[in-house]
């Protein structure tokens, strides 16, 4: 008797680590698709006009599940925010290349995915508790990217040093590519050799390679 009671609780613990497993998966699926629900909608439409119904209905659960996620609106599009954040930093640090040409095509291509979610991101922040503060970290990713990715290209003079790369963040911010590319009504690949011209006029030469 004592072997059979054994038995039966070596093989209920591992069915019960699957069903939690199992749970844990659904609900993770659940999140990703109101986050994917809620960023579709903000892609379209003003933040003051995005209901919680709506979102709810296209991931197709209801208010209260998205409420007890994520605690409302606010809190959700934070965590839309902070995720796409992640994605993004992600994309950004992938570049195999380091090369001028292959960071700026990478650029591009990164700016042609997000680059009109995070100008509408930063013009709306103020509007959602807790996006400032991200909008924040955003901003200064893109300064330390930029001085990391063109270090052997900026002047060793500090005080030049700094203007250039105020430069170089200008020339590389979402801001800059929309203008290009909508306003000037620049393709993609037009768009990486503007930023090469721009870039080229306020950092050094590029380095030989070994």
């Amino acid at each position: 008797m004592k072997s059979r009671g054994g038995s039966q609780q070596a093989t209920g613990e591992p069915m019960r680590s699957y069903r939690m497993s199992a749970r844990a998966e659904s609900a993770e699926r659940t999140g990703e698709r109101i986050l994917d629900a809620m960023l579709e909608r903000f892609a379209e439409s003003p933040y003051e006009r995005i209901r919680l119904d709506d979102v709810a209905a296209d991931a197709e659960v209801t208010v209260q599940t998205v409420i007890r996620r994520f605690g409302g609106k606010s809190g959700l599009m934070v965590a839309v925010v902070e995720r796409e954040l992640a994605r993004i930093v992600e994309a950004r640090e992938l570049v195999a290349d380091p090369g001028p040409a292959a960071v700026l095509a990478a650029l591009v291509q990164h700016y042609e995915r997000y680059g009109s979610l995070i100008l509408k991101m930063y013009a709306e922040a103020s509007l959602v508790p807790g996006l400032p503060e991200l909008a924040i970290r955003g901003r200064a990713y893109h300064v330390d990217w930029c001085r990391r990715v063109f270090a052997d290209r900026l002047p060793a003079d500090e005080p030049v040093r700094a203007r250039r790369l105020a430069q170089v963040v200008a020339v590389c911010d979402a801001t800059t590519w929309r203008i290009l590319r909508a306003d000037g009504g620049l393709a993609p690949s037009e768009v990486e050799l503007a930023l090469a011209e721009l870039l080229d006029a306020v950092l050094d030469p590029v380095p030989d390679r070994p």
